[in-house]
């Protein structure tokens, strides 16, 4: 007897032939090769992978909004740094992959920050008064809230680029608010809002759990850490953008 492969996500149709193919697969219900293929995007496939039931019209377009802000955190994210030394050090992409992974899991700019945001956002709503507190019971040891940088006290006008242009979109209650208080916010913990922050609001309209939202993240950051491997492998570590190491004094032996 063939063994029976039960999920909520896949269900294939065997194929009399061999026990190792398929005649037809059906993803959370849809025909994946028949249906899917045809007419689904990448942005309707990922939502339907996490969520099981497909995108409404409004939840698509912000969630295809949101990743595009994330595809690329650009070289100074410490996520895609990791990534381009394993590229720049003559590793596989699947070696800087796991290594853009462990720190894009973190607590400052990465998954972890993200969840800590939304879990601050659950207990306070919309209220700014109410999420400025809730924001702060989830701040670092050195005082940095959730969703907000460690490095500026300010915030760039690229997040407040994004933030608007989420805005827009009808599901964005969340969002509207973080705008709206941004300027307060910042005042009250002396950082700027990052991406992480944005993302957060979101994710909170999408109707994401934590789960969900902290592996969406990941998944979304990564094209861009990669893309920036790659363009790092084969090169000089001397050439690295971020040093002129070929001006650099070489260390005395038996120094540091």
């Amino acid at each position: 007897m063939t063994p029976t492969i039960k999920t909520r996500i896949w269900d294939e149709s065997p194929d009399t032939r061999s026990a190792f193919a398929a005649r037809a697969i059906r993803l959370s219900g849809f025909d994946y090769f028949d249906d899917l293929i045809k007419h689904a995007g990448w942005a309707d496939l990922i939502w339907l992978l996490f969520t099981h039931e497909p995108p409404t019209a409004q939840q698509r377009a912000l969630f295809e909004q949101l990743a595009v802000s994330l595809a690329n955190p650009g070289p100074r994210d410490p996520m895609v740094h990791a990534a381009m030394c394993g590229g720049i050090g003559g590793s596989h992409p699947a070696a800087s992959l796991m290594a853009a992974l462990a720190v894009a899991s973190g607590d400052q700019g990465g998954s972890a920050d993200l969840v800590r945001a939304m879990a601050a956002w659950a207990d306070a709503g919309i209220d700014t008064d109410q999420l400025s507190s809730a924001l702060a019971e989830q701040a670092d040891t050195d005082g940095t809230w959730p969703g907000f940088s460690p490095q500026l006290h300010f915030t760039p006008e690229v997040v407040r680029q994004c933030l608007n242009a989420l805005c827009l979109n009808p599901l964005a209650t969340h969002l509207r608010c973080l705008r709206d208080a941004e300027p307060v916010l910042s005042a009250h913990c002396g950082r700027g809002l990052s991406l992480t922050g944005v993302a957060a609001a979101a994710c909170i309209d999408l109707g994401l759990s934590p789960e969900q939202a902290q592996a969406i993240h990941l998944l979304m950051r990564l094209p861009g850490a990669l893309a920036h491997a790659l363009e790092q492998s084969g090169k000089s570590y001397r050439d690295f953008p971020f040093f002129t190491l070929s001006e650099a004094p070489l260390a005395e032996p038996g120094h540091v």
